[in-house]
């Protein structure tokens, strides 16, 4: 199974380092057959990332996520034009489904939640919480790379947040 995950924030906002400090941890492990791409924020050229891949994952910090994170599956969003940056991962499936001319791998996000995004800011202690429950995650999804598997992780968060 090829995966490729992408982080997205900006380390010098606080939590929004999220993304960059588990994109760091997974950088160190060296893993066969999963393609790393980091960046500020995802771009219309980040679909062509998805190529050749079997499963994708988004990683991002977010405001208002409960905690200490979110993780679904995701589709593709028609009728949304892309700016130039900054766009959702729902939209960066769709470029490529518009460009390729065939579905794009299933995904996933990872949505960690964040308190503090100033300009120069600290991870705050909160959000190195929810990182930790991130990263055991993350693992638990790596050992087992595929969208199936995937889904029923899913499906146990969505339990755990309405119980």
């Amino acid at each position: 199974m090829s995966l490729v995950v992408f982080a997205a924030g900006n380390p010098s906002r606080g939590d929004d380092a999220l993304g960059p400090l588990l994109m760091t941890e997974l950088e160190a492990l060296a893993l066969p057959d999963v393609h790393l791409v980091s960046d500020f924020q995802l771009q219309i050229e980040h679909a062509l990332d998805l190529d050749g891949r079997d499963l994708a994952l988004f990683i991002d910090a977010g405001t208002g996520t409960p905690a200490p994170f979110v993780f679904r599956e995701i589709h593709p969003v028609a009728g949304q034009p892309p700016n130039s940056h900054a766009l959702p991962p729902e939209t960066v499936l769709q470029v490529y489904v518009d460009i390729r001319g065939h579905a794009a791998p299933p995904a996933f996000v990872l949505c960690v939640r964040g308190e503090e995004f100033g300009l120069g800011r600290d991870l705050s202690a909160t959000a190195r919480k929810h990182l930790s429950a991130a990263r055991a995650h993350l693992l638990r999804c790596l050992a087992c790379a595929e969208a199936t598997s995937w889904r029923r992780l899913a499906g146990a968060d969505r339990d755990l947040l309405r119980a």
